[in-house]
């Protein structure tokens, strides 16, 4: 019997990307289900993505994560997107069908199973979001989409605040306005979903916590945070300290990881593997 010596190869473009641990994720889940696939994490710098793009399809891949600064840069490189994707702007995840690379977005759709796992629902509430980032667009397009009542974006750029908010308006059926941050934000008492979708917080900045009333926050609220190094955030911490049921970014890390597993391999994803792994990983 002829052995078959090339892996399946995915992986992440980013810079900086050495602190990327999708790919320790992604491994475990590779070995978990018994599949040829390797994960490579690849420093590409902003200028060298088109080249890149072209090693995607030479080398064929199954696919490539995205991560800063390359999100929206990628689009040009890509053949089709998905209709999130479209609304978003932005892709995290490309799949390889045959030379065709088509682009996804599965920040926000990761966001919303790790808060549905938690048995929060977006349908009908009113969330806030710290930012209007690549992570903040993605969120608030996917719980648009899924049934929120009224997105808020909390943005100190008021240009990419008020697109944002504009943007959920155009292309949902959610209502959406933008607040500018330029103090600490005063959380309004009927916010039932509160995200920072900035990356305060995220190593080595671990001692940072978004400009917030905090004694805002109350015990109907859920919050959540996408920063997952370190994934107990003083954001949370605050929030816990008020009664509030809080969601850390880890679930939405392994979700959307998951997400794309099963896009790259047409196999469901380990989830637990993957979330146990990153746990082991992070010294949780």
């Amino acid at each position: 019997m002829s052995k078959n010596y090339r892996a399946e190869l995915v992986g992440a473009f980013g810079n900086p990307i050495d602190e990327n641990p999708t790919g320790v994720m992604e491994e475990a889940a590779f070995a978990a289900k018994g599949l040829n696939f390797r994960y490579l994490t690849v420093k590409v710098n902003r200028e060298d993505l088109e080249a890149a793009m072209n090693g995607v399809r030479a080398f064929q891949m199954k696919g490539i994560n995205l991560t800063i600064p390359h999100k929206v840069r990628v689009l040009p490189y890509l053949d089709e997107l998905s209709p999130a994707a479209e609304i978003i702007g932005a892709v995290n995840m490309v799949v390889n069908r045959g030379g065709k690379l088509w682009g996804d977005n599965t920040d926000g759709k990761g966001f919303l199973i790790s808060l549905e796992n938690e048995g929060v629902t977006v349908r009908d509430k009113k969330v806030v979001i710290l930012g209007a980032g690549g992570a903040a667009k993605a969120i608030g397009v996917e719980c648009a989409l899924a049934g929120a009542k009224k997105i808020t974006v909390v943005n100190r750029s008021r240009e990419r605040g008020e697109d944002l908010a504009e943007l959920i308006r155009d292309r949902t059926e959610a209502e959406s306005e933008y607040v500018e941050w330029d103090s600490a934000y005063s959380v309004p008492r009927d916010t039932d979903i509160l995200v920072n979708a900035t990356s305060i917080g995220l190593y080595p900045d671990v001692n940072s916590k978004p400009d917030v009333v905090y004694d805002t926050i109350t015990d109907g609220m859920t919050v959540s945070d996408v920063v997952f190094n370190d994934p107990n955030t003083l954001f949370l911490q605050e929030a816990a300290r008020r009664g509030a049921h809080t969601v850390n970014g880890l679930g939405m890390l392994v979700n959307q990881g998951a997400l794309n597993f099963t896009l790259w391999t047409g196999e469901e994803a380990p989830a637990e593997v993957m979330m146990d792994t990153l746990k082991k990983e992070f010294g949780l």
